[in-house]
């Protein structure tokens, strides 16, 4: 690697595993373009309102001091409630790397290369602009719930609601892991979702086929949500 040359690391992210991460992929040759080598890409179907995403992790984990972090919009880094959200960028910036991502003003080598008054606003100024872009993806997130839940009310309302529709890939990947031996967190993480929802479909895939040993194919009526 070339002296001098800009180090990045991409994340690509979607919020369920029927979404594509295709769109997001352009990114990877415009940081390229942009002069940037990349390091790593880390792509992650999971929703942005946990924190506990093994890819994300995963890519804190891997910075090094003067790296950035690109990523399509802010909202796929975060939809965390503004504390958490400051707090999982911190962790980034903790490393010594710093965050690129479309719409977001990056102040952070002007600041650097300022000194007294200057440096102190630019760092505030940057800190607030950053505030902002996190706090209106948490909104966002919210709408988005908000929306969804009167749709279901009036759905329920007017007899068409059936419930939310299991994600059967993951289940089938969460049960072909963990009964190769995979532990739990490795589960998870491989599979793109959290400890806990590993967790409950082993449950409830153990729990099951118990029922079809003892009480025969009736079980197999059993349904995993």
């Amino acid at each position: 690697m070339a002296t001098g040359m800009r180090v990045a690391r991409v994340y690509l992210r979607v919020s369920t595993d029927e979404q594509d991460l295709a769109r997001q992929e352009r990114i990877i040759e415009e940081a390229r373009g942009g002069g940037y080598y990349i390091a790593g890409v880390y792509r992650e179907k999971a929703s942005g309102a946990r924190a506990d995403r093994p890819e994300l992790q995963r890519l804190i984990q891997d910075l090094q001091p003067g790296e950035v972090v690109i990523a399509e919009k802010i909202d796929r880094i975060s939809r965390l409630p503004l504390a958490d959200a400051e707090r999982l960028v911190a962790s980034i910036q903790a490393t010594g790397a710093r965050l690129a991502v479309p719409g977001l003003v990056d102040l952070s080598e002007l600041a650097a290369a300022s000194t007294g008054v200057a440096k102190i606003v630019l760092e505030a100024v940057q800190s607030m602009l950053l505030r902002l872009a996190l706090q209106m993806a948490r909104d966002d997130y919210e709408d988005r719930r908000e929306r969804q839940r009167q749709g279901i009310q009036l759905a329920r309302r007017e007899g068409r609601y059936r419930g939310r529709k299991a994600d059967r890939a993951v289940h089938d990947r969460i049960i072909a892991l963990k009964s190769s031996g995979k532990s739990i967190a490795e589960t998870a993480r491989l599979a793109g979702c959290s400890q806990s929802q590993v967790k409950r479909i082993w449950a409830l895939h153990r729990a099951t086929a118990a029922a079809g040993r003892n009480f025969g194919p009736s079980a197999e009526s059993v349904s995993l949500r």
